[in-house]
């Protein structure tokens, strides 16, 4: 366990710090730095792409700061790097690219370690909430740079809606995993969502309407293209080194799994055999980018590091594809573009729903991912755009009606045995 440990912490480590080196190389010191601080003042509320606002070397460092922050606070608190651990700090690092600041996640961190307080706990039993709880980054920013306030009074009260957002949040994470009993893999995006939906109607009810956010990079930089692809097969290779044969048998074992939450694949499979499943669900995620002709930029940086993270922790490739396939006859049939921004994220981060295609088999899973591309498309405009997390806000609700739906008729078939 101790070594699995320090090997995670070396190749976490190793990935923030390259994207550091890499951001600095790709736009120069001055300028990376310089669009750095230009994102910190953005509100970050979906769809806001850091990469026409930061630049690229900005919004690297960006992704490596707001990642290292989860990572420390990992080895401040002593808690293992695991399957959900190295989730969470992907993902962190991945909407980095896509909404998240070191700056407006460190409020909403803060409210979750004072719930913990509150509730007697320790704050390490938290920590998951915490890192994922950071979707509601641009909630914090929203308070700062567009709600009205200025100055210091802007300042606190980002600040003070921020640990509120936070200190509620392991409340309702809680509920909403009874909801869907663990078929959605973003409990926390279905959680966030819920509050956001609160949060909205209070800044609407206090006259403020919400415009619409669309910043999207289409710029085709090599750096941004080939980002994922050669991290993914970087992951592939170290899995297949530090295990050899049997971290393929292992990787094949994965793929048997439900992915049902708590599916840690570091614990029922291997290390070895996580990181490769982790390192082929972005390769084939930047293959179907590359296909359909979508624009390899931060929103799909987010959405690829996520699923990767995610390939350690309920996704896989086989539970995956059915998903996808449900968003793909959705988008065809309702007239959609393949490459269009929405069902593009939603083709990528629809995979929360990979339990019930594990669990249920491949035409629920279809129908899943059919269903979650019409909810996605409405979602996150009830919430303003402040849930990072929208697809598993969707996700959580088309997974509550289609368990709910499979347990009434598993129910009334022994009703009528």
């Amino acid at each position: 366990m101790e070594k699995r440990n320090q090997f995670l912490l070396v190749l976490l480590t190793g990935i923030i710090l390259s994207f550091i080196v890499l951001g600095l190389i790709t736009d120069g010191s001055g300028d990376a730095i310089e669009g750095f601080l230009r994102i910190q003042i953005h509100s970050g509320r979906l769809i806001s792409d850091f990469i026409p606002i930061g630049g690229i070397g900005g919004t690297l460092i960006n992704a490596a700061f707001a990642g290292l922050v989860g990572l420390i606070l990992v080895i401040i608190l002593k808690v293992q790097l695991s399957g959900p651990t190295y989730a969470a700090i992907l993902t962190i690092i991945g909407f980095g690219f896509f909404g998240k600041t070191p700056l407006n996640i460190l409020p909403i961190i803060l409210g979750v370690f004072l719930s913990a307080k509150l509730a007697g706990k320790m704050f390490r039993e938290y920590i998951i909430i915490a890192l994922f709880g950071t979707a509601l980054g641009p909630l914090v920013s929203f308070i700062v740079f567009e709600f009205g306030f200025t100055g210091a009074a802007a300042v606190a009260a980002g600040l003070t809606g921020g640990i509120i957002t936070g200190f509620l949040l392991p409340a309702i994470a809680v509920s909403m995993l009874h909801l869907h009993q663990g078929y959605n893999l973003y409990n926390m995006g279905l959680s966030c969502g819920f509050f956001a939906l609160f949060a909205a109607s209070l800044v609407r009810a206090a006259g403020h309407n919400f415009e619409s956010t669309m910043v999207w990079y289409s710029g085709g930089s090599p750096v941004i293209i080939w980002l994922i692809p050669a991290l993914s097969l970087s992951l592939v290779i170290i899995g297949l080194i530090s295990e050899k044969i049997n971290g393929i048998k292992e990787f094949l074992s994965i793929q048997k799994l439900s992915g049902r939450l708590p599916s840690d694949f570091m614990d029922l499979g291997s290390l070895g055999g996580a990181l490769i499943n982790s390192g082929l669900i972005g390769i084939f995620g930047s293959l179907y980018i590359f296909f359909v002709g979508g624009s390899f930029n931060g929103a799909m940086i987010a959405g690829l590091l996520t699923i990767m993270g995610f390939g350690a922790f309920g996704t896989h490739l086989k539970n995956s594809w059915p998903i996808v396939l449900g968003v793909i006859l959705s988008t065809l049939i309702f007239g959609k573009g393949l490459a269009s921004p929405s069902p593009l994220l939603a083709a990528l981060f629809s995979t929360t729903l990979a339990p019930l295609a594990g669990q249920f088999g491949i035409l629920t899973g279809i129908i899943a991912g059919f269903i979650h591309l019409i909810m996605v498309l409405q979602t996150g405009v009830w919430q303003g755009g402040m849930n990072l997390y929208n697809n598993g806000f969707a996700g959580g609700l088309t997974a509550t009606l289609i368990v709910a739906v499979i347990q009434w008729h598993r129910s009334s078939k022994e009703d009528l045995s």
